[in-house]
């Protein structure tokens, strides 16, 4: 054979974002050495007819400034085709519960303020499938999304932060990919081979990470530019080793250029020294590179800015330049902690890794300064009753909780948690416990707004309705999520309707008469992802109720679901003659989403769970409503705007409107939480 005859690329249109170079049409006349599938890094270069004309096509296709600025230099490949996709990994080390989650978001924050568009993943090492059937105390709370996912609380960070929608396939575990791999072994599209963890199981995450990586989570159209990775658990933790592995070689695979590595470490300071001190960090990053991963970027946890001696001695030890040390250290809330990476410059040093400098501005956080500012200036307070189950981790209300602080932020109101264990509010407790039954009582008495959240099982149920009844019947402000909508339920039928049988089969399935009854289409035998979850459409029935007017006088609102239980829509028409309206329903109209008390100051109730949705800039409405209520804003509120706002709300059909905040996570007490402490914007590391 003769060498091949020289060939020339023709120029061809610029295709749609969201086509690879490896889908790109087989009608196209290439040559043989260039067909489908292409080299995993290969770039085709196309000439567009100006820079301007490509930045104006880029923009136009939802591109980040990454695209934009490669489309500027005539390279239409940028970071978004495959194996342009830049990662950044979050590993963390010393000791778990440093803030690797925060850390993420505040990364990923950063570098969308610089103009790129994010996504972000999280790696669970545990072997569930997802965290569904976990307990709170195991793993803190379960965050659903809109696809039904119930997975990790740190993807509710993620959406917070970044206002981004991810999905199921962003929480990565164990158990998932065991189960991916064993599925294909089953049928046999490993042809006879060994499966083993490497290459199958290591190859398998490295495959769902590109792929899930290339989701659009922000709305628009094509992959995002760049993924942050966290990966939970501390380096050594054996469980994690498969994914130390798989990354180690991914770091490889995507090559240099397209992965960074953040490793999030403890520089403690020792009392009786006062020293900060490097050690647990050297061991730490010397642990993580005897297993294949080189940090490019220390983000130190203390208690004050490390001191330029200590960056010097961990650049030394941990090779890592000065530069690429950054100091997470104790601020006053959560939001500053993009902050700091900022006045740090942590996003140079990111984007130097990336190759994408010429590609991004500068960061532009504003709003988020704006947000700390206005956090740190509240003095007026507001006192919410939090009656659950699970107060002795607050993490297990999470999102709640920052539904609650978005609210009060918006109200201008500093927010303080009044912790109630409904069962310290049950008679037993009177007995068993006088000093824990009177201190409930008390934090009841005193606060100006209470909430039921969602739940699970009969403990603690008897004092959840206690609470509802001294609500509904001393006019506080009352909000029940789920569980807490049931149990107004089960409450005003026994106390008003006059029926003391009155409960959930969930509690009592031979109840006489059952108010909440098991939903036909749930499972009695398997626990996993069979109750109703995930984002599901509400219509409101009564057009000037209170919920309509908060969320926007809109005819519907989309909302996220997790329940295995009903109200009994067969008793509804009893219900609604006594008094309690159910101004919401599906579409079908026989399942009650939302319950208001029309003579009450505000008393509503959610099948739903609204907490999943509110952001910063966009509180959940129906927290807002409490907020308001609770501290006298309320009808004001209502009377003045006709709703409470004007600024499209992208959960409806209809407007809402607000000013901004967002998100922190109360300290972790082994012995519960003490009552009337002010809700800090952090989580204890960085409050």
């Amino acid at each position: 054979m003769g060498a091949p005859k020289p060939f020339s690329l023709p120029l061809y249109p610029l295709p749609p974002a969201s086509i690879a170079p490896h889908h790109l049409p087989l009608r196209l006349p290439l040559h043989p050495l260039l067909k489908p599938p292409f080299p995993p890094r290969a770039r085709v270069r196309l000439q567009p007819a100006s820079p301007g004309r490509a930045v104006s096509l880029a923009r136009a296709r939802g591109g980040g400034i990454g695209e934009a600025a490669a489309a500027a230099a005539g390279d239409l490949s940028g970071p978004r085709f495959p194996g342009e996709m830049k990662y950044v990994l979050v590993t963390g080390g010393v000791v778990s519960g440093l803030g690797k989650g925060v850390t993420a978001s505040s990364i990923g924050v950063v570098l969308k303020s610089c103009g790129l568009r994010i996504t972000s993943i999280k790696i669970d090492p545990y072997l569930n499938t997802d965290a569904g059937t976990m307990s709170p105390f195991e793993h803190g709370e379960v965050f659903v999304l809109d696809d039904g996912g119930e997975v990790d609380l740190d993807l509710g960070n993620y959406e917070r932060f970044l206002d981004i929608k991810l999905t199921r396939d962003n929480n990565i575990t164990t158990g998932k990919i065991y189960q991916s791999v064993l599925e294909k072994e089953r049928k046999g599209e490993y042809l006879g081979k060994t499966v083993q963890v490497v290459p199958h199981i290591t190859n398998a995450i490295q495959e769902w990470i590109e792929r899930v990586a290339m989701i659009p989570v922000d709305g628009k159209e094509g992959p995002a530019d760049v993924c942050v990775i966290e990966l939970g658990g501390t380096i050594g933790d054996i469980e994690s080793m498969p994914f130390i592995e798989a990354l180690g070689q991914f770091s490889y695979r995507v090559g240099a250029g397209n992965f960074c590595l953040v490793h999030v470490s403890l520089v403690p300071v020792l009392n009786v020294v006062g020293e900060q001190k490097t050690k647990p960090t050297q061991h730490s990053v010397r642990g993580l590179r005897g297993l294949g991963l080189t940090p490019n970027i220390l983000a130190c946890r203390s208690t004050k800015e490390l001191e330029d001696n200590v960056k010097e001695k961990l650049s030394q030890f941990c090779h890592v330049p000065a530069a690429n040390i950054v100091t997470l250290y104790d601020v006053s809330n959560i939001w500053r902690i993009p902050l700091l990476l900022q006045d740090q410059k942590a996003h140079e040093a990111i984007l130097k890794v990336l190759n994408l400098e010429s590609f991004s501005g500068e960061p532009k956080l504003d709003e988020w300064v704006t947000r700390a500012t206005i956090f740190d200036s509240l003095t007026d307070t507001v006192r919410i009753a939090m009656v659950g189950k699970y107060t002795g981790l607050s993490d297990s209300y999470l999102s709640v909780l920052k539904a609650l602080l978005h609210a009060s932020v918006d109200c201008r109101r500093k927010l303080v948690i009044d912790w109630v264990a409904s069962t310290d509010l049950e008679d037993s407790t009177a007995i068993e416990a006088p000093d824990a039954y009177k201190a409930a009582w008390n934090s009841l008495k005193g606060a100006d707004g209470i909430l039921v959240p969602g739940g699970f099982g009969d403990r603690g149920v008897q004092g959840k309705i206690l609470a509802a009844k001294y609500a509904r019947e001393k006019n506080v402000p009352y909000l029940g999520i789920c569980l807490g909508m049931q149990i107004a339920v089960v409450e005003f039928a026994r106390h008003v309707m006059n029926l003391p049988d009155a409960n959930s089969t969930e509690f009592d399935p031979d109840t006489n008469t059952p108010c909440v009854i098991f939903m036909p289409e749930g499972s009695r035998t398997h626990m996993g992802g069979t109750m109703r979850l995930g984002s599901r459409r509400t219509f409101f029935k009564i057009a000037d109720c209170t919920s309509a007017k908060l969320y926007g006088n809109v005819n519907y609102v989309d909302e996220r679901h997790r329940h295995r239980y009903e109200v009994n829509p067969d008793m509804v028409p009893e219900f609604e003659n006594a008094g309690l309206k159910f101004v919401g329903r599906d579409d079908t109209g026989k399942r009650m989403e939302i319950i208001e008390l029309p003579s009450h100051r505000y008393f509503v109730g959610a099948q739903f769970h609204p907490e999943f949705k509110s952001r910063p800039s966009r509180p959940s409405p129906l927290f807002v409503g409490l907020i308001a209520a609770a501290s006298g804003q309320l009808d004001r509120m209502l009377d003045s705007y006709g709703h409470v706002v004007s600024a499209k709300h992208p959960l409806s059909n209809g407007s809402y409107t607000s000013t901004v905040l967002q998100n922190g996570h109360a300290k972790k007490l082994a012995n519960g939480l003490p009552n009337g402490t002010y809700y800090a914007n952090g989580n204890g590391v960085h409050a």
